[in-house]
């Protein structure tokens, strides 16, 4: 069954789009605060896409996702008391009890380890914002973080080249599902063993 590899394909000629940067800015901070697609599956194609604009790619997902993890702070400062029955009742309620006791441990490390890991980010920042952690802390862990993150998968597919892109292509199905496979570990994780 061929899931992925229909997405991908379509992704590619989104990330081709005049307005794809428009786009990916959109995106990254949507996803830092409330939307569930992680910001690579645009970033990675518009950088396959156009390589030597990867660095102002990632530049720019780093900026909206920073400014987006800023909204989620301001919704959990704000508004947690608004979402909390909604949060409760979704998927992300382990998460953000993890996010809690990783505050209490780590402090803005935790937004840190957020911004860079596949761990739902939006979820640390309104947690941040619950706990007020920090606003210039969490600030640079967020910048630092998310700035990592985007400008590795940058550079990565501009130290491949062609050929990373190829064998992205050539594995897209099987990348996907153990995308699929890891995210299930984590929620797996977080929902019954942490």
């Amino acid at each position: 069954m061929t899931l992925f590899r229909p997405l991908y394909d379509r992704v590619l000629i989104w990330s081709r789009h005049r307005h794809a940067q428009s786009y990916l800015a959109a995106m990254s901070f949507a996803e830092s605060s409330f939307f569930p697609i992680p910001v690579d599956v645009m970033l990675a194609p518009m950088c396959f896409a156009e390589r030597r604009h990867a660095w102002r790619f990632a530049a720019v997902a780093t900026i909206f996702s920073v400014l987006g993890g800023l909204a989620g702070y301001a919704i959990g400062y704000l508004m947690f008391g608004a979402i909390e029955p909604w949060l409760r009742e979704s998927s992300y309620w382990p998460a953000y009890l993890t996010s809690r006791e990783w505050f209490d441990a780590y402090g803005f490390w935790a937004v840190f380890i957020a911004g860079f890991s596949p761990i739902p980010y939006k979820v640390f920042t309104i947690a941040a914002g619950v706990v007020m952690l920090n606003p210039v802390g969490f600030t640079l862990a967020s910048l630092v973080g998310r700035g990592a993150r985007f400008f590795l998968v940058a550079g990565l597919i501009v130290l491949g080249g062609e050929k990373f892109e190829s064998q992205v292509s050539k594995y897209i199905e099987w990348l996907g599902w153990l995308a699929v496979l890891l995210v299930a570990l984590i929620i797996y994780y977080l929902m019954y063993w942490h």
